[in-house]
């Protein structure tokens, strides 16, 4: 598994929202002076995010984002799907993705690379954004 930098950068804005959850809304401006990420790209990212339901916006002058539920509620594992798709190292060994592919030709190489997906796939699924405040 790779991270893309869109699901790097999802992910520092979401713990940003998620330390700031039980206050005001924040800007983009403010998130992406905050995270280091170019406001254009951040707006997009948002947008997928929002979509995805991560997030939600208000309009207008005292607008901006914030986390449409609980830190504690998102896993890094739903975000990184929602961005990225498969965690699984291999796309014959996913288990919401599966597609056949060469690697199914040798158990022991398909088997080492669910071990792989399984790990991962743990630990994602089981650190939340409340883990990352």
């Amino acid at each position: 598994m790779r991270l893309s930098r869109k699901s790097e950068y999802a992910l520092l804005a979401l713990v940003n929202l998620a330390r700031n959850f039980e206050k005001k809304l924040i800007t983009i401006s403010e998130l992406a002076e905050a995270n280091d990420i170019p406001q254009k790209y951040l707006e997009q990212i948002l947008i997928s995010l929002k979509q995805s339901g991560f997030v939600r916006s208000v309009r207008g002058p005292s607008g901006g984002y914030k986390l449409s539920k609980s830190p504690v509620e998102i896993t890094t594992a739903e975000v990184i799907r929602s961005i990225d798709g498969p965690l699984a190292p291999v796309i014959s060994v996913s288990l919401h993705y599966y597609e056949a592919t060469p690697i199914e030709q040798c158990q022991k190489l398909k088997e080492l690379l669910r071990d792989i997906r399984d790990y991962a796939s743990n630990k994602l699924e089981n650190t939340t954004l409340s883990d990352l405040m």
